[in-house]
């Protein structure tokens, strides 16, 4: 039997069955989140007037954007702001970064539709010069 209560959660009110289905989907978006960075990619796409050169540009000045506000959140974060103080938490910060990760991989989706293959020949790379002395 499935269980469908009401309770409060994080973002919101909803049924622990469509709780359970929202993590279900955030599990698989962790194990490959490429699906979901397509599903991304097309919404934005389908909302976008501009010609791809400009699509593109701008899917990079948004990294950014991000990592700007990644920044502010650590500033935040350790209070160095004497105006602002501790204005930010560590979980912020992780939520920054994770939006980082995300505008990349949907800029790098816009720039081929090969993104996943090129993301691990990549890591790849990085891992065999980096780690080839087993450090």
């Amino acid at each position: 039997m499935t269980d469908t209560s009401t309770r409060t959660t994080a973002t919101g009110t909803g049924t622990a069955a469509a709780d359970a289905g929202t993590a279900d989907a955030a599990d698989a978006a962790a194990q490959d989140p490429w699906p979901t960075i397509a599903r991304l990619h097309a919404w934005l796409t389908a909302h976008q007037k501009l010609p791809r050169s400009e699509e593109i540009l701008l899917r990079v000045l948004k990294l950014s954007e991000e990592v700007g506000e990644a920044a502010q959140a650590v500033i935040g974060a350790t209070g160095q702001n004497p105006r602002k103080g501790t204005s930010h938490t560590w979980q912020d910060v992780e939520a920054e970064l994770c939006d980082v990760v995300i505008t990349a991989m949907v800029a790098l989706r816009t720039l081929t539709p090969d993104a996943a293959e090129v993301f691990a020949r990549h890591v790849d790379r990085v891992a065999a010069r980096s780690l080839e002395d087993g450090g």
